[in-house]
C-alpha cells in the first residue's frame, strides 16, 4: 500500500508524467480500437471514398479532442488566456509553450491512428479503388467503362461474386496497399526526424526563455490546484460553522433526543485561522470576483511588507495601554 501511495502521490505531483501517461494510454487505446474493429467497406462507387476517409480521418479527430478534454492544462491555459490582465501582466511566451505541449500531447493518439491505418493499408484500398487507372490491370481490358467502376468499387469485397474469379482483384489490392504503407512509413520517419531534430537542436537556442516559460507555465498549474484545495478547506470550515449554528439554535430539542455537541472552544482557533475572517456568503464571492479579476503581483516581498504593517497596526493599541499603565500605577487600598 505504501508503495502505491507513493505513485499516486508522485503522479499527483507532476502533472506532466500524468499527461504522459493519458497520452500514452490513448495512442494504446486507438491501436486496441482499430484491431478490434470490423472494417466492411461497402463496395459502392458512391460510397467506398467516404466510408475510407471517414474511417482514416474522424477518429483522430475524437482522440485529439479527448486529449484535449483530459488534459487539465488545456482549461488552466485557455483561464490564464482569458484572464483580465488586473495588477499581474500576461506573458505571452508562457501561454504559448503552455498551448504548444497541449497540442504536442494531444496529436499523438490521432496520428498513431492515422500511421496504424496506412500501415494495414484497409482504408486507402476502400477509398482509392476506384481512382486506380485501369489501364495497367489486364483485367479490365474488354470491360465497358460502368463496368470497369463497378469492378474497382468491388476490389476491397474479396468474397464478392465478380471478384472472386478476377485475377485483377489482388493486383490493384496490392498496388493501392503498397502506396498506403509508403506513405505510412514516411510519415512515420518524418515525424522522428523531426523530434530527433528538435530535441537535438534545442540547445543552439536561447535556453533561458524556454526556462522561464517552463517554470511560470508549472507555476500557474500548480498555483491554481492550491487555490483550489484552499477554497474546497475553506469551504468544509464554513459548511461545518453553518451547521453548527444550526444545532446551537436547535439545541433543546437535540438534548430531549440525547445527542451531544462538541464543545465551543474545540478547535475554535484553528478554524478562525483558516477562515481568514471570511465568514459570510458576500464575502466568499467577493474573494472569489477579486482572485479573478485581480490576481496579486508575482512578487512576494510585497505580501511580507503589508503583513508587516498589518502587525506593526495591531500591536500599536497594546503598547500605548502599556504605557498608560506604566505612566499612571495603580494604588492599593491598605
Amino acid at each position: 500500500m505504501d508503495r502505491f501511495r507513493m505513485i499516486f502521490q508522485y503522479f499527483q505531483s507532476n502533472s506532466e508524467s500524468v499527461m504522459n501517461g493519458i497520452c500514452g494510454l490513448l495512442a494504446l487505446g486507438s491501436v486496441k480500437m482499430y484491431t478490434s474493429f470490423d472494417f466492411s467497406c461497402p463496395c459502392l462507387p458512391q460510397y467506398n471514398m467516404a466510408y475510407g476517409l471517414g474511417i482514416m480521418f474522424i477518429p483522430p479527430v475524437i482522440l485529439f479532442l479527448c486529449g484535449l478534454i483530459l488534459n487539465r492544462q488545456s482549461l488552466v491555459m485557455l483561464e490564464e488566456w482569458r484572464r483580465p490582465a488586473g495588477r499581474r501582466k500576461k506573458d505571452l511566451a508562457v501561454i504559448r509553450y503552455m498551448c504548444s505541449s497541449i497540442m504536442q500531447r494531444a496529436m499523438v493518439a490521432p496520428v498513431v491512428w492515422i500511421i496504424v491505418t496506412l500501415l494495414d493499408g484497409k482504408c486507402l484500398i476502400c477509398a482509392f479503388s476506384g481512382s486506380v487507372d485501369p489501364e495497367k490491370f489486364v483485367g479490365f481490358a474488354n470491360v465497358s467503362t460502368v463496368q470497369v467502376q463497378q469492378l474497382l468499387a468491388k476490389v476491397p469485397c474479396r468474397d464478392d461474386e465478380l471478384m472472386r474469379n478476377n485475377t485483377s482483384r489482388k493486383a490493384v489490392s496490392r498496388y493501392l496497399r503498397c502506396w498506403s504503407q509508403a506513405l505510412g512509413w514516411s510519415i512515420l520517419l518524418i515525424l522522428i526526424i523531426a523530434a530527433f531534430l528538435a530535441r537535438w537542436l534545442r540547445p543552439c537556442f536561447n535556453q533561458a526563455t524556454l526556462l522561464q516559460a517552463r517554470h511560470w507555465s508549472n507555476y500557474i498549474d500548480i498555483e491554481q490546484k492550491i487555490f483550489e484545495e484552499t477554497c474546497c478547506e475553506h469551504s468544509r470550515l464554513f459548511a461545518h460553522k453553518c451547521i453548527l449554528h444550526f444545532f446551537e439554535s436547535m439545541r433543546q430539542e437535540i438534548k430531549l433526543h440525547s445527542f451531544s455537541l462538541p464543545g465551543e472552544g474545540e478547535e475554535a482557533e484553528g478554524e478562525q485561522n483558516l477562515l481568514q475572517g471570511i465568514t459570510d456568503q458576500d464575502q466568499v464571492n467577493k474573494l472569489l470576483k477579486t482572485w479573478y479579476y485581480e490576481k496579486p503581483p508575482l512578487d512576494v516581498s510585497q505580501a511580507h511588507q503589508r503583513h508587516f504593517l498589518v502587525q506593526e497596526r495591531s500591536s500599536l493599541p497594546c503598547t500605548d495601554n502599556t504605557s498608560t499603565h506604566s505612566r499612571f500605577p495603580q494604588h492599593t487600598d491598605v
